[in-house]
């Protein structure tokens, strides 16, 4: 018992002792929709344009493959997936440098 006191004294001396309340967390405004989808674009613009990429060029395959253009149709399939490949990128390489900023 003689000795848990005395270690308890010298770790009182050594240093301050912790702060009885809690220290508060910063407070944050509310992000609504708009402004979370706006910061997210400017972060990593890629994504939205590799989406968009991919509605356009699936509206205008489904638009040939309505007109018969089977040819067509295929073509624009195939280059979906590629859009579809690259948003996927941009989506992980965008999440691979917010991640090495958040290690800085």
């Amino acid at each position: 018992c003689e000795s848990s006191s005395s270690l308890r004294a010298v770790a009182m001396e050594t240093g301050r002792p912790p702060p009885l309340e809690p220290v508060p967390l910063p407070v944050f405004a509310e992000e609504g929709f708009g402004d979370k989808f706006v910061r997210k674009t400017r972060e990593n613009p890629l994504v939205p344009l590799g989406c968009l990429c991919t509605l356009g060029i699936l509206t205008y395959g489904l638009i040939s493959f309505k007109r018969g253009n089977t040819r067509r149709s295929q073509l624009m399939m195939r280059a979906r997936i590629l859009a579809q490949g690259f948003t996927f990128a941009a989506l992980l390489g965008g999440m691979v440098v917010t991640a090495m900023k958040s290690r800085q």
